[in-house]
């Protein structure tokens, strides 16, 4: 049991790491199969290049993206940092539950840190659009997720 629950929460850390460093790495060329101001990257998961962004809006997402380009690579290495560390901690022998306790505890602390980082660039982005591309960007989302149930409920059959 404590096996599947450090790796259920490795899994876990490694996909906040994975969306942590994608974002990290700040927007790319954009262009058409890009992750530019368009895409799905430097917006916080938004469908930036469907919403169809005036010049000023993209350059405000590219802005947005810059500054808070260093907090996230900061994050970022708190949260390898972190796991490192648990998983360390759960290879010791003897086992030193003390230890594991926190730093797991830690990880989730930092996986917290890394989801409010997110968070708020997504909010920040979803604010520089007009009130017209917000309801888009909330039914596009909308329908990401029924898809995601969709294909979710096809793999369980």
């Amino acid at each position: 049991m404590k096996r599947f629950r450090s790796l259920t929460l490795t899994a876990a850390l490694a996909v906040l790491l994975a969306g942590g460093a994608t974002y990290a790495q700040g927007p790319g060329p954009g262009g058409r199969n890009g992750r530019g101001p368009g895409g799905f990257g430097p917006g916080g998961g938004l469908p930036l290049r469907a919403l169809n962004l005036t010049e000023a809006q993209q350059q405000q997402v590219r802005t947005l993206t810059q500054q808070n380009r260093e907090q996230a690579r900061s994050v970022a290495q708190r949260l390898r940092t972190a796991m490192e560390a648990q998983r360390k901690a759960v290879a010791s022998i003897p086992v030193n539950e003390a230890l594991i306790r926190s730093t797991t505890a830690e990880l989730a602390e930092a996986q917290t840190e890394m989801a409010i980082h997110q968070a708020r660039l997504r909010s920040d982005v979803f604010a520089l659009l007009t009130p017209e591309q917000q309801a888009d960007a909330k039914k596009m989302q909308t329908e990401r997720e029924a898809r995601l149930q969709e294909r979710q409920q096809r793999q369980r059959n």
